[in-house]
């Protein structure tokens, strides 16, 4: 073999090797490019491959009103860096670092954590979340309202730069398209369904959808024409919309279907026979009535999908987490920066409520061990949880919001 022919051939394969990786590169990218902004995971608390960890810059691109009272704001974000978003189950949410305003007298600027769902089908682009102006409880005036809602509403414009944490939450739409769904929502509870069903018109094409959704009046009607345009084209998509306060130009039989509250004679009454898979989202005070009265209603456990919304709720409780016996032997609980150390005697159902009793400050977001805004650094002892959390607790450090002593604690709180 002459000198010439064995470059010759050395040259072939690498050509040929060259081909097929552009070969391969092309069809990977044809692939995903074909499953389009819908296609995500249906299950699982943590958000698909492609996420990242900690901290990440996004910017706002554009902000929409989404009620005509303007209570309830869309935000579109794009990260900074330009990189591919990863895809989301329906139903996860954004937890948001922002440095805003406190009240009256606060030091200003703080920096405080917060979690909005996702309204919007999974794009890899961007994100959309949807927030509402949260204002005090109609029974105490006198309280602050909302930091962060306020100041998205009233400072975040488009350009704005907010450091965001990958999606996660476990309130996800399931992949069993022969169950049909059941997903009611409560006020701002709309944004995690609005993502729901966005996303399961186009990967779950034909499954039967019933969406109750209410507020109190059309001022407070978020999404409206999305939601009618969808159930006027398709057939397996029923609405019904429930007003407690209709205005004087709200229209029963076409703005609203239901006056009153949403209950479970409702459910009874509009529903078909069989099986179904319910999803709740809404303010404490729906959530403590209705997840009880589906339960015995008779809907099994694994059917039954819930999360509380608003600064103050929790999720209502599929029993207690914790045995609480307040006469149990008290452990010190010590705060290093806040100089305090308090005798815990199991009163309080997490330390982050302990904390707060006693007047001591301390950064939360979610209250659910989700978004890892209450981490705090463990210096002695060890904190126990009633079920393992969301977040990925960094070693050494626990989440105050789901974490109980179960020994003499040292913090750095």
């Amino acid at each position: 073999m002459t000198a010439q022919t064995l470059i010759a051939l050395i040259l072939g394969a690498l050509l040929l090797q060259l081909c097929l990786g552009v070969g391969v590169a092309f069809w990977r990218w044809r692939a995903a490019a074909d499953q389009g902004p819908a296609a995500a995971p249906t299950s699982g608390a943590n958000a698909a491959t492609g996420a990242w960890a900690g901290w990440r810059a996004f910017r706002v691109v554009s902000r929409e009103a989404e009620d005509i009272a303007q209570t309830q704001v869309s935000f579109r974000l794009e990260p900074v860096d330009g990189q591919t978003l990863p895809p989301f189950p329906p139903g996860q949410y954004l937890t948001l670092s922002v440095s805003c305003s406190g009240p009256p007298g606060a030091p200003a600027p703080r920096t405080l954590t917060r979690c909005y769902s996702l309204s919007d089908q999974p794009d890899p682009a961007r994100y959309r979340i949807t927030v509402k102006r949260v204002g005090p409880p109609a029974d105490r005036p006198d309280l602050p309202r909302g930091v962060v809602s306020n100041h998205l509403h009233d400072a975040v414009f488009e350009g704005a730069e907010i450091q965001v944490r990958c999606p996660a939450g476990g309130f996800v739409l399931d992949d069993d398209i022969g169950t049909p769904a059941v997903l009611i929502a409560g006020g701002v509870g709309i944004t995690p369904i609005m993502s729901m069903v966005q996303w399961s018109r186009i990967a779950q094409p034909g499954r039967p959808l019933h969406v109750y959704y209410a507020v109190r009046h059309g001022g407070e009607h978020a999404f409206k024409s999305a939601l009618e345009r969808i159930a006027e084209a398709d057939p397996a998509f029923r609405l019904t919309v429930i007003y407690s306060r209709p205005g004087p130009l709200d229209r029963l039989g076409v703005d609203f279907q239901q006056a009153g509250r949403l209950d479970i004679d409702l459910l009874k009454r509009t529903l078909p026979e069989g099986r179904r898979a319910f999803y709740v989202c809404g303010p404490t005070a729906m959530m403590e009535t209705l997840v009880p009265a589906l339960r015995a209603w008779g809907v099994a456990e694994s059917d039954l999908h819930f999360e509380g919304f608003g600064p103050a709720s929790a999720k209502p409780s599929r029993g207690p987490s914790y045995a609480l016996d307040p006469s149990r032997p008290s452990v010190d609980v010590a705060f290093r920066r806040s100089g305090r150390t308090l005798a815990w005697n199991d009163g309080d159902a997490n330390l982050l409520d302990f904390a707060e009793r006693h007047g001591i400050a301390v950064d939360s977001g979610c209250r659910t061990g989700a978004c890892g805004a209450c981490e705090t650094k463990v210096l002695s002892g060890s904190v126990r949880y009633a079920e393992t959390p969301e977040f990925d607790i960094r070693p050494g450090h626990c989440l105050l919001c789901v974490g109980r002593p179960d020994s003499p604690l040292q913090l750095e709180a």
